[in-house]
């Protein structure tokens, strides 16, 4: 199954650079690396990059990554994947620009279904 990682092209241009990432300020606030599953993916957007331009949806295969991946309970009570290492370039399946269109970004048409 994929996860999805937003990240600010900065942070992405880093992760492309250094070939790994400890993630955005918020993942070492926190202890490990915020996913969401392709379901949880818009609503992310919105609550943590409201308005925000220039940004890159990054996917990952959940089951590559491992018991340094963690499902734990998040927004709304439903379980969010948490790496709890480093994100390297080569746990990268894919990677594509998330436009903002009238103040929406656009994930690709049929992620959900994708990503099962």
């Amino acid at each position: 199954m994929l996860i999805f990682k937003i990240f600010r092209t900065d942070e992405w241009q880093s992760l492309r650079n250094h070939g790994e990432t400890e993630g955005a300020p918020i993942d070492l606030a926190d202890g490990y690396i915020h996913f969401s599953t392709a379901t949880q993916a818009a609503e992310t957007a919105a609550k943590h990059f409201a308005g925000a331009e220039e940004l890159f949806l990054v996917a990952v295969e959940a089951e590559t990554l491992g018991d340094d991946l963690k499902w734990e309970v998040s927004r709304g009570d439903a379980l969010f994947p948490h790496l709890y290492r480093k994100l390297a370039i080569a746990d990268v399946v894919w990677a594509q620009p998330l436009p903002l269109v009238d103040g929406v970004h656009q994930f690709p048409a049929g992620l959900e279904e994708a990503a099962q």
